[in-house]
């Protein structure tokens, strides 16, 4: 499962304001017409997917209970992942 929140860099708390503002700053780093690595488009629809899915009230909610049960049923893989994309973040 795809941890839409450290993609974003946002805590699962996040407002969408702070959500939206996460999402431009991602959205213009990987543009692909902006930033010439080979898988920046791939990293731009990534994030449009994590944007497009807590911005919607419905969808967020469905996200966030398939994110807990993940947890619970699988909590080493789903911990490692979140934590790649935490520690990714504080690379970059």
């Amino acid at each position: 499962m795809k941890d839409f929140y450290g993609l974003l860099g946002v805590s699962a708390d996040a407002t969408a304001e702070i959500i939206k503002s996460a999402y431009r700053k991602k959205a213009a780093q990987f543009h692909p017409d902006r930033n010439p690595e080979p898988d920046a488009a791939a990293k731009f629809r990534a994030v449009q997917e994590a944007y497009e899915t807590l911005t919607d009230v419905d969808r967020r909610k469905a996200y966030d209970e398939t994110r807990r049960t993940s947890l619970i049923d699988d909590p080493i893989i789903v911990a490692r992942e979140i934590w790649s994309n935490y520690l990714g973040n504080i690379q970059k």
